[in-house]
């Protein structure tokens, strides 16, 4: 995003330059914290900066999916510079192209150091789609074996977690798979590595979910009051049958 920068340079020489020197620094960064080999961190490096085009192009994706998502975006230049679900997700495809790359407890702490400025924790293993929206996004918190498809929309306080916390699982999917355009709304918990939320569901708020959701589904709470005053909360499932 060269336009919202306050580096610049005279020609493309010089933009080079920097480019090699950007290599040099994450070279330096790979070989000395992971141990591995020069020629090892050479090869890490070239793939790493072969993935930026893709990365770019997933975060354009990214900008737009805020944009046309929030009534309160006045552009898409307002979603790269304040956004904070935009910067997470930024140092998450970054970090997570690291780690594919082999490279450890570099992504996580890019991505905890995005943590600490916007709330937001996604762990760099985790599986995110195409045109991810997360708005707000103050204390969502994804993990490490969550998968994610495409144009999925998260709002502040969701979690996509695990069922128990313990170390014999560290191996396991302990973390739930979202479907296609799910729309998950403030406070919903969705738990467990055998949960998955279909295609096209909308999970709605401080739902708490530990089993399968359906294609095309609703589910959420409504509030019945009774002749006498109190008040009922039950949990609907809603499945449209006609999609």
């Amino acid at each position: 995003f060269p336009d919202f920068t306050k580096l610049q340079f005279a020609d493309a020489e010089e933009f080079v330059l920097h480019i090699n020197q950007l290599k040099q620094q994450l070279l330096q960064l790979v070989h000395r914290g992971t141990g591995q080999s020069l020629s090892e961190g050479e090869a890490v490096t070239a793939q790493f900066f072969d993935c930026l085009p893709k990365i770019y192009e997933q975060l354009q994706q990214d900008a737009s999916a805020m944009f046309a998502g929030d009534p309160a975006a006045e552009s898409r230049s307002e979603v790269i510079r304040t956004y904070p679900g935009f910067y997470a997700i930024a140092a998450y495809r970054m970090g997570h192209a690291l780690h594919c790359l082999g490279v450890k407890t570099i992504p996580r702490m890019m991505t905890e150091h995005a943590h600490s400025r916007t709330g937001i924790d996604i762990h760099p293993a985790a599986r995110i789609g195409n045109h991810f929206f997360i708005d707000h996004g103050t204390g969502v918190v994804i993990g490490e074996t969550a998968e994610i498809g495409d144009y999925v929309k998260i709002y502040q306080g969701v979690t996509l977690g695990a069922l128990s916390v313990s170390k014999e699982d560290a191996r396991r999917k302990r973390h739930p798979t979202i479907g296609d355009r799910v729309v998950i709304y403030a406070g919903a918990t969705i738990l467990g590595g055998n949960t998955h939320i279909g295609n096209d569901s909308v999970i709605g708020g401080n739902v708490w979910i530990t089993r399968s959701v359906a294609p095309h589904t609703k589910v959420y709470y409504q509030a019945k009051m009774h002749h006498e005053g109190t008040e009922q909360v039950d949990l609907m499932v809603y499945r449209d049958t006609a999609s």
